[in-house]
């Protein structure tokens, strides 16, 4: 069977390993480099139980897909030798007001009863965690489980591992530097994709275009819209390492990454595709960032980008089937596209061939 996959981020990455896994002929078709847009400038963040607060459905997908990325971590080093920087170390949100704090007392008891571990700590006990909390924190929602990768890693081992699959069946073909001009729909069915040089037909196409989806000609008016959220971050250098948890506050994340670096974040922007990082982003961020860890302070500033996250307002992600026959979509993860990206993979892969 022949795929044709619009886009080379993480999305179109992990469909394409999965799909040339079974056996299928896939053909990656990339505007630019693989992962240079979203999936390369995330922060890695597996929070299963962090994020599921804004969608309680999403909680059993979301601890799966974080379960499963221990083993795909191993198997990807096996296939490739690269690291992709799999990290547990726990993620904790935190209060510093007494309405904030009930809050995490609901979360918690929700988690707990869903059998997931998580505590409910005070203020003392959320810096016995963490010593290098702000004295305003007074309570936090601890959840040990919580890991990450370092997405310019995890695009590297995926692109890796594509390239290697040169023996059909299973065989990967990446087209850079490729624009897809529409879809090709014949009949009621999509069978490829027009490109600026001629065509790619194919049995079956994945849209895995990120924030570009819902901007490609052919396809369908039902498919929920993707819009691009422009998300910036600052890469703080803290040496010697001193924070150890990643941190959420409101409107503020910390994400330590072992070695000293220190992702901040994030801005939400719907500024269309303007990639600018602003000194308003750079400042809220940085505020927040203190807001949580104020001995971040002396971290020497190291780096800032910004990317577009696809969203879809209160959409799930979509993985899987259309509604027109042969368009199977991998898009509209906004903050969980690296947490689903091995579960969006399988869920493309399971569609276009069967479960069988």
């Amino acid at each position: 069977m022949r795929i044709v996959i619009v886009g080379g981020g993480v999305m179109g990455c992990a469909s394409a390993l999965a799909l040339a896994d079974r056996g299928a002929d896939v053909v990656l078709l990339e505007r630019a480099v693989p992962g240079a847009e979203a999936s390369s400038a995330a922060a890695g963040i597996l929070g299963a139980q962090v994020e599921a607060r804004e969608n309680k459905a999403l909680l059993p997908m979301f601890v799966r897909a974080r379960a499963e990325y221990a083993a795909w971590s191993e198997a990807l080093r096996a296939r490739t030798g690269i690291d992709i920087g799999y990290r547990v170390n726990g993620g904790m949100r935190v209060a510093t007001n007494d309405e904030d704090a009930q809050e995490l007392a609901h979360e918690v008891e929700w988690q707990q009863a869903n059998g997931l571990r998580a505590e409910l700590v005070q203020g003392s006990g959320a810096r016995e965690i963490e010593p290098q909390l702000a004295s305003q924190v007074i309570a936090g929602a601890h959840y040990p489980d919580e890991s990450q990768v370092d997405p310019p890693s995890l695009l590297r081992a995926l692109i890796a591992a594509t390239a290697r699959r040169i023996d059909g069946p299973g065989r990967v073909t990446t087209r850079s530097g490729t624009t897809v001009a529409r879809l090709i729909i014949e009949g009621d069915r999509c069978v490829g994709a027009k490109l600026e040089d001629g065509e790619e037909r194919a049995d079956a196409v994945v849209l895995a275009a990120g924030s570009w989806s819902s901007l490609i000609p052919g396809v369908p008016n039902d498919v929920p819209k993707v819009r691009p959220a422009r998300g910036q971050i600052v890469l703080l250098d803290e040496r010697p390492p001193s924070v150890r948890t990643m941190i959420f506050g409101r409107g503020a994340y910390v994400v330590p990454r072992g070695d000293g670096r220190v992702l901040c974040g994030s801005t939400l922007e719907f500024v269309g595709f303007r990639r600018e990082v602003t000194a308003g982003g750079v400042h809220a961020i940085l505020s927040g960032a203190l807001a949580l860890v104020p001995s971040l302070a002396q971290a020497p500033l190291a780096s800032t980008w910004s990317a577009f996250r696809p969203h879809l307002g209160g959409h799930t992600p979509l993985m899987g089937e259309s509604p027109l026959p042969g368009l199977f979509l991998a898009t509209g993860h906004h903050r969980n596209g690296i947490l689903l990206a091995k579960a969006t993979g399988d869920a493309v892969a399971e569609a276009v061939l069967g479960k069988g």
